[in-house]
């Protein structure tokens, strides 16, 4: 008897010994969790610090503000600000675009709790307004000063030499057959406005493929495909006609990998040309946006002419 007791007593200060070490172990993780913690918000708050930057002269707001972004935004909302799994774009959405400087740094002091995004105010006004002017040009707010082009020889060229309005519609005017460009340059950087102008296969949306059609009766028509089923193509052709065509009457229908817009505008247009017509997107852009956020049913006016 006497031997199971001190058997009994020996394992049960072992386990006491284990639990009490298995406590201490998690205690100290966590511990060093929070350190780990507390030294990224530090080195975050340094990188905002211009005390902290005396070695690295000449940066500007909007650098200092990608340096935050990228550590405290970016987790939720992406590098790029187009959004993540935890946090909505705030690049391209319209209705955080819309808000004024003012509102958005009372959203960025306070954080919206309910939607869990936590308050930045601890952080301070300069180095939130770093934040915001990096925003902004993730927004695409610095475009037109980005581009040394001249809006109002873009326009110019939209409406003539480069022959752009007879597809596509910027605030009315011009054609149907193309999409609508008032706005299109909101959400798109400047390469990539350059880039559609001058390679416009690339990267093609299978909707914006042209389709060759000859039908039973020898018609032929060239355009895009609007609606599609097993039956029927509805056609829109080069002059903005469209055509219910039922599928049981062609005798040929070909999906061909490009667009119907032209090619050869890096050869047709002179770089300088293609500035002022990428200025000319960007400001007309600008100009919509500024219409939608104060509620205006006016036609916006792009550039005094």
């Amino acid at each position: 008897m006497f031997p199971n007791r001190s058997h009994t007593g020996v394992s049960k200060r072992a386990a006491f010994i284990l639990h009490f070490s298995r406590r201490l172990f998690c205690a100290a993780i966590v511990a060093a969790l929070f350190a780990a913690c507390a030294l990224l918000v530090h080195a975050a708050a340094q990188r905002g610090n211009p005390a902290a930057r005396k070695n690295q002269p000449g940066r500007s707001a909007p650098a200092d503000g990608r340096i935050m972004f990228e550590s405290v935004c970016a987790t939720c909302h992406g590098l790029d600000g187009r959004g993540g799994e935890r946090g909505p774009n705030v690049a391209t959405r319209a209705e955080v675009q819309q808000l004024s400087d003012t509102d958005t740094l009372r959203i960025l002091q306070a954080g919206i709790p309910a939607a869990g995004m936590p308050p930045f105010g601890a952080l301070g006004v300069p180095k939130l307004q770093a934040v915001m002017a990096y925003l902004r040009i993730l927004q695409g707010g610095n475009k037109a000063a980005s581009v040394p082009g001249d809006p109002q020889r873009g326009k110019l060229l939209f409406f003539g030499k480069a022959g752009c309005a007879s597809c596509h519609t910027i605030n009315g005017s011009g054609g149907f057959l193309g999409a609508d460009l008032s706005s299109y340059a909101s959400n798109v950087s400047i390469e990539e406005i350059r880039s559609a102008i001058i390679d416009p296969d690339k990267d093609l949306d299978p909707r914006s493929r042209t389709v060759l059609v000859t039908t039973r009766e020898g018609r032929q028509f060239t355009g895009i495909a609007r609606n599609e089923d097993n039956f029927s193509l509805q056609l829109q052709s080069l002059d903005g006609t469209f055509h219910l065509l039922a599928k049981s009457d062609l005798d040929h229908l070909e999906y061909q990998p490009r667009s119907l817009m032209p090619s050869d505008y890096g050869s047709v247009l002179s770089a300088s040309e293609l500035n002022d017509l990428v200025s000319y997107l960007i400001r007309t852009a600008q100009a919509t946006k500024l219409t939608q956020a104060h509620g205006k049913n006016s036609k916006p006016e792009e550039e005094d002419d």
